[in-house]
């Protein structure tokens, strides 16, 4: 399958069940049984799991771990929204627009931070230092409103909304992404509920790049977007091969 990704570390299947789990938080032994779909060992999760709480990213609860770092909390929440994606039931044709305003030089740690801010709120950035996107979203995300770098504010282009949309983001390639992993997610389902463990692991990945692109979703107002853009049937497309991949994942764990 081509989402399928060699070389999984235990931190990256970690941060993956955790991330795709509401509220983020799991048993010990769910986790350890999880990692072991990739040839993970008990002893390198275990390992994996004490140097993430030693880093702030998990804590311990009793036999259980739970997501602990901010950062990693907004993903979670960002991850669950992109997956419902709620949009505002009309626009009106304006646009967010946030321009760095920063005085003086900025770390680049910090403008890293500050364009993977951005980005994950669903901006593209149309020259140096400003970025827009649709006002369908509710205005300026809550966890970027208060940064003082930034300047806000709400424009109607004079040029096309269309033109500008597929000029900020490549959504022909959105879309056929979103495309393969529905053929990808077809084909795993049938499996899936005939109880075939052979494609848990499979399951597990394609589950996380299903969840990635929803979070690179643009979340464009229907007007900006072609007839047939994937995007609520990728949403439909995944309820129900979540809902077949958790059952049997359930009868997997419950059988150890």
């Amino acid at each position: 399958m081509s989402t399928i990704r060699n070389g999984l570390t235990a931190r990256s299947v970690l941060l993956s069940v955790l991330l795709g789990t509401t509220p983020p938080r799991l048993p010990v032994r769910v986790l350890v049984r999880t990692t072991e779909l990739f040839g993970i060992a008990e002893g390198t999760t275990r390992t994996a799991l004490s140097r993430m709480a030693a880093a702030g990213e998990v804590e311990a609860q009793e036999g259980w771990y739970a997501l602990a770092a901010d950062r990693l909390l907004a993903r979670q929440a960002r991850q669950e929204a992109s997956r419902s994606a709620v949009t505002q039931a009309s626009w009106d044709g304006a646009w967010a627009q946030a321009v760095v305003s920063a005085r003086g030089p900025r770390a680049a740690a910090d403008r890293a931070a500050l364009r993977a801010a951005l980005t994950a709120a669903r901006l593209a950035e149309l020259r140096e230092g400003v970025w827009l996107r649709p006002d369908n979203l509710g205005g300026a995300p809550t966890d970027l409103d208060g940064d003082d770098d930034l300047a806000w504010f709400r424009v109607f282009p004079a040029q096309s909304s269309g033109a500008l949309a597929e000029r900020l983001w490549d959504l022909d390639a959105w879309a056929e992404s979103a495309v393969r992993l529905r053929a990808e997610m077809r084909a795993l389902l049938d499996p899936l509920r005939r109880g075939d463990r052979a494609v848990l692991r499979d399951g597990f990945v394609l589950s996380a790049a299903v969840l990635r692109q929803f979070q690179s979703d643009p979340l464009l107002p229907a007007t900006l977007l072609a007839q047939d853009w994937p995007g609520a049937k990728l949403r439909e497309d995944y309820d129900r091969y979540d809902t077949a991949y958790r059952a049997l994942l359930r009868t997997w764990l419950s059988e150890q």
